[in-house]
């Protein structure tokens, strides 16, 4: 309890103090590079604007269908996949604080880190400027509340609407770029190109909201708990922010395909969802809650609302355990 209440506390105080400090351009919605405090690290994050887009496909699978109008409030989202230069020091404080300029504060030092895995979780496949990879949902929601910490600017996973908007940019066709999957080797790596392998952040095309590897390199968590018949239960009606929560720990969305996906599964509509099966070789009772050791085609990219949530909601986000995996 002593230690929840100086986090709140300290949450409280990033919060003013990123209010009373912001730069003028926080008003502006402009792009921004974030700098991660006292190192030389940061990350890049675009402007998405708000507005109203037809979600889902009528031409792919079940659970894309139908196609139904959805609105969006206006967000920042990453320009790249997270790395594991900046997972990595969330994941080992030790790191952290090799690479700090100063001294680790009492509460980043106090931070939940996720256990140091048992396997390579690269899977050989390297980490120099390459998206981190085999992370939980729950993982991936700890680094953005470490971000938080470090910070003081509210950071999360986007929903599944924001992703699929995003990967759009606007295009209500199967990709950004038309229907043509021989277009997707200019802007993706995926099964036809990249090897067995993830590749280095940034090294094909963006779409046109400025946003690389949206499709292709690693699968990026959404926040959204997954039914296949969510969208059913939408139809008819225009959505404004749909947001889907379950505490169930399986499925979970994910967006945009990876190393080893299809032409057809870098779709901006297609649905991934993850299963248990993927800490299937973890030998923990109960399973580990922050990593999937058969997993290395998951990863992560954050957005920023423009409107913060309250602190309640804030620390919800951050604060809510998952359940225990058998």
């Amino acid at each position: 309890m002593h230690t929840y209440r100086i986090l709140t506390a300290f949450a409280v105080l990033l919060v003013l103090s990123a209010w009373i400090m912001a730069p003028k351009w926080a008003n502006n919605f402009q792009p921004y590079e974030q700098t991660i405090p006292h190192t030389s690290l940061s990350f890049g994050m675009i402007p998405i604007p708000g507005g109203v887009f037809k979600m889902g496909s009528e031409k792919g699978e079940a659970d894309e269908a139908p196609v139904h109008e959805v609105h969006l409030d206006p967000f920042w989202m990453g320009t790249h996949e997270v790395t594991w230069d900046l997972y990595e020091m969330f994941l080992d404080k030790n790191f952290e604080a090799s690479v700090s300029e100063q001294p680790l504060t009492s509460v980043v030092d106090g931070l939940t880190r996720p256990s140091i895995p048992y396997l390579d979780m690269t899977f050989g496949m390297g980490k120099n400027n390459k998206p981190a990879i085999g992370m939980t949902q729950y993982g991936a929601i700890q680094f953005c509340r470490w971000l938080y910490l470090k910070t003081g600017i509210f950071y999360r996973l986007p929903t599944e609407a924001e992703w699929e908007y995003a990967s759009r940019a606007g295009a209500s066709t199967a990709y950004f770029f038309g229907d043509d999957p021989k277009e997707l080797d200019k802007y993706a790596w995926f099964g036809a190109n990249a090897g067995e392998t993830t590749q280095e952040i940034g090294k094909k095309l963006p779409n046109p909201w400025g946003l690389y590897d949206i499709y292709g390199n690693v699968n990026e968590w959404t926040i959204d708990h997954y039914e296949a018949d969510s969208y059913q239960k939408r139809a008819g009606a225009a959505t404004k922010n749909p947001l889907l929560i379950s505490e169930d720990l399986y499925p979970k969305v994910l967006r945009g395909g990876s190393y080893k996906s299809t032409a057809e599964e870098l779709r901006s509509a297609n649905r991934v969802a993850s299963t248990a099966q993927w800490k299937r070789i973890d030998p923990q009772i109960p399973k580990s809650q922050w990593w999937f050791p058969e997993a290395p085609f998951v990863g992560m990219r954050v957005v920023r609302p423009v409107t913060p949530p309250s602190l309640e909601e804030i620390e919800n986000y951050y604060g809510t355990l998952p359940e225990e995996d058998y």
